[in-house]
């Protein structure tokens, strides 16, 4: 049974839409790393990876095919290794390695929200632990098919619940299942004439339930809202019954249940339906380059623009490195000759900090909105680039993954992680991460990609030659370094790539003991035998 576009099982995306760098951007990357790359390899066969013996005992498995079909369970090696890992540093180092542990003893598809009941009671009645897929485009380890001390798991395939169920135009809500992938979603709006506005960089392969379930974040969340911003109202299947949250416009009604599902990861249940705000389809739009002297007079002017009321929908400002690797490895069309031209020159600025603003809606709405930013960027001694980068910009918004893979078959350790922090710290959490990253990287660039009134996010990339003999072990004193910084600086441990396995043990320091005692409490409500997606969000000894 095959459902929707499939993922190289090894990478990112799909063959057609693969690119590499251009040689002057790989000599770029040799010059920064101090060392030459070879030509970037591919994965082995997949016939020849590493597959455990599946542990679903036989009865178990008969019993799932009795609710939801014969084809609807897979036991086959391609299936178990497509949902064997999701697309983490660490998950493409095993894979490319050729190793597939751990992976699902099975892919189970339901085809509508009863047999997701009906699943998830059967795995529980049966000790099997389940981790719900989507689109399989978590960084952070959370769909990765750990047991958690249960003798079998299963990946549980949403890949066939992708029905738009509702649109009420007259409220601006339309309910989706949570199987939708993102341009499905804006194929079945825009026929209608509405647009949810949620692009993440995951947004040609992630879904609707993930993006719920992790908090996401999508490239114009300024000016549309995350999604935990549009989430009207949810229905969370778990093993001991469902939570139906219908969609309202506000209430009193005690504490926010939604507030708990959205971000629950999967380890409370799965979300089989979603209401959210939906806004009219915007009749026009402009995507404009500019340069602003530093990072530290892009941030400032950040601040003044969205505490003025007027940002843009899409905000994004590069440091003077990710600026630097933008154009080297994008060549972003008229940015580079913009910017080591007279033009510029005769502006005062010389290098500087790329930003990208994106302005949406009505024209003359986003003229008047685009006049106000612009006179802020000017204050703050920006110039203009004109709308050839913005463009390409929009043009390659989600091909960053594409260049990720090709460096890393060349050898290249190259990873990002976020964070974010408010307006008064921000500087102190820049430097404090990045400090934490250059002692493991030669290489660390950043953006701010997300403003609010009271903080922005920051996203760093760094680069390092791969250590061959333990490359997970490079990853991972690079990464807890990081996260152990993002701490002590007062930051999230995470802005939008949700905790999953990566960021569990530091939960603690974001809610505290006390507060992962109560989602420890509603879990056991919820999950009983505790087969929910085990290993991730809440911390555990072991997995």
């Amino acid at each position: 049974m095959a459902v929707g576009r499939e993922m190289r099982w090894w990478g990112w995306g799909e063959d057609d839409h693969a690119s590499s760098p251009p040689a002057h951007g790989v000599a770029w990357v040799e010059g920064r790393l101090g060392a030459p790359l070879g030509p970037s390899t591919r994965p082995p066969a997949l016939e020849t990876v590493q597959l455990p013996g599946t542990r679903l005992k036989r009865r178990a498995a008969a019993a799932l095919r009795d609710l939801v079909g014969d084809e609807a369970v897979r036991e086959d090696p391609h299936a178990r290794i497509v949902h064997a890992a999701g697309k983490g540093y660490p998950d493409l180092i095993r894979l490319r390695t050729g190793d597939a542990r751990p992976a699902p003893d099975a892919v189970v598809l339901p085809g509508d929200r009863a047999q997701v009941g009906a699943v998830l009671a059967l795995c529980a009645e049966a000790g099997i632990a389940v981790v719900p897929f989507g689109g399989g485009t978590s960084v952070v380890g959370g769909v990765e098919p750990l047991r958690g001390g249960l003798d079998a798991v299963v990946a549980l395939d949403l890949g066939r619940l992708t029905r738009m169920l509702a649109l009420d135009v007259r409220s601006r809500l339309a309910t989706f299942e949570p199987g939708l992938r993102g341009p499905e979603v804006e194929h079945l709006l825009r026929g209608r004439g509405y647009t949810l506005g949620h692009f993440p960089q995951s947004f040609e392969y992630s879904t609707v339930g993930g993006w719920v379930a992790t908090r996401s974040a999508g490239q114009a969340s300024t000016g549309y809202g995350r999604i935990d911003r549009v989430v009207a109202g949810a229905t969370l299947t778990a093993p001991a019954g469902e939570i139906a949250l219908a969609a309202r416009p506000a209430s009193a009604a005690g504490p926010d249940l939604r507030e708990l599902v959205v971000g629950s990861e999967g380890v409370l249940g799965v979300l089989t339906d979603v209401t959210l705000k939906v806004r009219p389809r915007p009749a026009s739009g402009i995507y404009e380059g500019w340069m602003l002297p530093s990072f530290d007079a892009g941030a400032a002017a950040l601040r003044e623009i969205v505490q003025s009321g007027v940002a843009p929908d899409v905000t994004r400002l590069s440091d003077e490195h990710e600026t630097e690797m933008s154009l080297a490895l994008a060549g972003l069309k008229g940015a580079k000759a913009a910017i080591s031209g007279s033009y510029m020159r005769a502006r005062g600025v010389a290098g500087g900090s790329l930003a990208i603003f994106g302005w949406e809606g009505d024209p003359d709405a986003v003229t008047r909105r685009r006049r106000a930013t612009t006179a802020v960027l000017a204050r703050h001694g920006g110039a203009t680039l004109g709308t050839s980068p913005g463009r390409a910009w929009a043009r390659g918004r989600f091909h960053a993954p594409y260049l990720r893979d090709d460096l890393l078959g060349r050898g290249v350790l190259v990873e990002t992680l976020e964070t974010a922090g408010t307006w008064s710290g921000l500087e102190r959490l820049y430097r404090g991460v990045r400090a934490a990253l250059e002692t493991h990287a030669p290489f660390v660039a950043c953006h701010i990609s997300h403003v609010y009134t009271d903080g922005a996010s920051l996203y760093f990339t760094f680069l390092a030659p791969m250590e061959r003999a333990d490359p997970i072990g490079q990853w991972s004193a690079v990464k807890h370094a990081a996260c152990e910084a993002i701490v002590a600086c007062g930051g999230t441990i995470t802005h939008h790539h949700s905790i999953g396995r990566d960021h569990a043990r530091y939960l603690p320091a974001e809610d505290g003991a006390l507060g992962v005692a109560a989602l420890r409490a509603v879990k056991a409500t919820l999950d009983p035998a505790g087969i929910m997606n085990p290993g991730k969000l809440l911390p555990t000894s072991s997995a």
